[in-house]
């Protein structure tokens, strides 16, 4: 019997298949490996850049308001990065001496938690105990320490990090500067290049779209975040804690990372409460009202402000969030959820991926788009 006539089911065809199938999928996982290592390689790079386009799509409606008013994008574009970068000053201002008063009198912070946890919970005690018997069995030996030492500590970490988030920033603000100034060039650019009608109307209906939630998205949070900051500042200035504004700039900016941000602020305002003040409750009293506040921005503000069409599922939030973190620390995890609302966003559009976006989306979410690719609104290519 000649192969032409052997059954479907053959063995030999199904493993040829199989055989056939390897490189592909070989070639998916080269792909996703290879992607990783340059993105975590180059991460110095590509940061800045993630973050100057998120800005850019924050504050491209600022600039058309201001263009329909006479006033020129890079005009427009030299305010934005001058008042950002004012901003940028002040928070650094803010914590680096709270923040460096803290990291340098760690050992000192974490004996006091010690002994007040001890008076509480003995098994807390144990904890710090087997904690310091672990230290110094991996401690290498007293040259080691002594070199340490001497070259600043935890301070000195810090002093050596400073110059490069001073770059990272300065990166980010002028590429910032030159997307803005270029007022509507990418859009321009895109629509040239694009050959066919209707794929550069889709192609138009996608950036639209991921630019309008994410701008929508970012300056709603950035304003719930300020309030939240506020309300969490003046929260402990009133049981009396110390540098109420350093945990009202530390709310706001931990706020942009969803559930571990608010973990980590109280965590941080139950240690300084324990050391700053003589009653263990205390600790207790600043943590539940750090809690409360965030609940009530957590369940209701946000919620409310954000709208439905931008809540993910809270399962993949966090699984991005995670390994952005891992890819990127800190900076990846605040990218995580627009990088996430724009892949969402993304699948909206194309066909064939609504299985993706609903299962991006929160339950019984929606994956009709605000403005499909054949709607009459998105005949104007150029915003």
């Amino acid at each position: 019997m000649s192969d032409v006539s052997r059954r479907p089911d053959d063995p030999d065809q199904s493993i040829l298949g199989r055989m056939r199938s390897i490189p592909r999928w070989a070639g998916i996982g080269l792909f996703i490996y290879a992607t990783i290592y340059t993105l975590s390689y180059a991460k110095s790079f590509f940061v800045p850049v993630i973050l100057a386009f998120l800005l850019t799509m924050v504050f491209s409606p600022v600039r058309r308001v201001f263009a329909r008013h006479g006033i020129p994008a890079p005009l427009t574009a030299t305010f934005v990065v001058l008042g950002l970068l004012v901003a940028s000053l002040g928070i650094l201002g803010t914590l680096s001496l709270p923040v460096t008063g803290w990291i340098e009198r760690a050992p000192e912070i974490t004996a006091q938690i010690r002994e007040k946890a001890s008076d509480v919970s003995g098994a807390l005690s144990g904890v710090f105990e087997a904690a310091d018997r672990l230290r110094e069995l991996a401690r290498p030996g007293e040259d080691v320490e002594r070199v340490t030492t001497s070259q600043g500590g935890y301070a000195f970490d810090l002093a050596t990090l400073i110059p490069g988030m001073m770059a990272q920033i300065v990166l980010t603000l002028v590429l910032l500067f030159f997307l803005l100034a270029s007022g509507d060039m990418f859009y321009e650019k895109l629509v040239h290049v694009i050959p066919r009608f209707s794929d550069k109307r889709r192609a138009m209906a996608v950036v639209q779209d991921i630019e309008r939630k994410l701008s929508r998205y970012l300056f709603t949070i950035t304003v719930i975040n300020a309030a939240l900051g506020t309300a969490v500042g003046a929260g402990m200035w009133l049981v009396g804690m110390p540098s109420p504004i350093v945990f009202g700039t530390i709310a706001f900016l931990f706020n942009f990372v969803p559930y571990l941000g608010a973990l980590a602020g109280i965590a941080i305002a139950a240690a300084v409460a324990l050391v700053s003040f003589d009653w263990v409750g205390w600790s207790l009293i600043v943590s539940a009202i750090y809690f409360a506040i965030t609940t009530v921005e957590g369940q209701l503000v946000t919620p409310y402000f954000v709208g439905r069409n931008l809540r993910l599922n809270t399962v993949v939030v966090f699984l991005a969030v995670s390994f952005w973190a891992w890819l990127w620390s800190a900076v990846g995890m605040v990218v995580a959820v627009p990088l996430l609302a724009a892949a969402r966003t993304i699948a909206n559009h194309v066909d064939g991926m609504g299985g993706l976006a609903d299962f991006l989306g929160e339950r019984h979410s929606e994956t009709v788009t605000d403005a499909h690719p054949e709607d009459p609104r998105s005949e104007n290519l150029i915003p």
